[in-house]
């Protein structure tokens, strides 16, 4: 297992800080831990690391990202609940940890101990395939698909992350055929659609290679075009609605956490998120922004985890 503690600097913070944030407060009043339960360079590493540089300029105190990869995000998720429930430890990911893993296995945490303190990032994702087998439509991904069953090997970011849930929507719309292989987290998945051993991802890390020609984008899995691939249309668009199956990042506290301490975190994260700076910075990690108050997002994962349970039961998905 890696580990890596990020620090940013807290140069011009009070200088930086959003208005809301000006008044003294007591929290924070030193450092803060925000959890990635994937490896450091793939999607959720990506979207995490400018809230941290944005936070810690707000707060004045350091905002410190600790990647800790594994499990579909089952060890990052451990070691937060372990920690006290005193506002200082968050856990920074999707939903997969306190949604989907508690159902599939046996999990040494409680998964309802769990909060969304804020919404951070709207993965913008698509199938992407290796230019060596050939594929350039998801017209002919679906015909290569169907010729070729079980030949076509894609990469994930865990059993039963979004990423593979996007896969079983698609089997289950299409019919098609196509090895799903798990991996610690996205890095090490776009590492080996790169080398070849996998011809298949769906990880917004995957966007520069994209843009570099090195992967073909056959779709989007979104719920519109986006400006960084004008010409790439959606799963709708072609004629699969409902499957497009959205990935997003959140951050998540303890129920034992104070609210007035989750409520100014959420105030902060929902005025920075607003910003056109904060929006830029998110784009350029292949997401969007969405800021959402407590209750708004309490209501948001309610509704998605449906879904994603829903999926979980249809796909009959086991841990592998």
């Amino acid at each position: 297992m890696r580990r890596r503690a990020f620090l940013v600097s807290t140069a011009g913070a009070l200088v930086a800080a959003p208005s809301i944030l000006r008044a003294q407060a007591k929290w924070p009043e030193r450092p803060v831990k925000l959890v990635v339960p994937f490896a450091p360079g793939g999607s959720t590493d990506l979207v995490a690391r400018p809230w941290a540089e944005k936070l810690t300029e707000a707060f004045g105190q350091q905002f410190i990202i600790e990647n800790r990869g594994g499990a579909s995000g089952m060890i990052g998720a451990e070691a937060v609940a372990k920690a006290p429930a005193d506002g200082y430890t968050y856990l920074l990911g999707t939903s997969t940890s306190i949604v989907s893993l508690p159902v599939l296995r046996k999990v040494a945490y409680d998964a309802s101990a769990f909060v969304p303190v804020g919404r951070v990032g709207d993965a913008v994702t698509g199938f992407a395939i290796h230019p060596s087998v050939g594929p350039k439509t998801f017209a002919e991904l679906l015909d290569y698909a169907r010729k070729n069953p079980g030949k076509l090997a894609f990469g994930s970011s865990g059993t039963a992350t979004a990423p593979h849930l996007r896969l079983e929507m698609l089997k289950l719309a299409t019919g098609i055929d196509i090895l799903h292989i798990p991996y610690r987290g996205g890095a090490d998945t776009l590492n080996d659609i790169l080398a070849g051993a996998v011809q298949m991802m769906c990880e917004s890390s995957s966007t520069p290679h994209i843009r570099a020609g090195k992967l073909t984008l056959l779709n989007l899995n979104y719920n519109r075009r986006v400006d960084m691939f004008p010409g790439v249309p959606t799963l709708t668009e072609l004629g699969y609605p409902g499957i497009d199956g959205g990935s997003w990042f959140g951050i998540y506290g303890l129920s034992g956490i104070p609210r007035e301490i989750l409520e100014r975190f959420n105030a902060a994260l929902v005025e920075i998120g607003r910003t056109p700076v904060m929006q830029a910075r998110i784009a350029a990690a292949s997401a969007t922004l969405t800021p959402q108050t407590l209750p708004e997002i309490a209501a948001f994962l309610a509704e998605d985890s449906k879904v994603t349970l829903d999926i979980i039961k249809a796909a009959n998905i086991k841990l592998e």
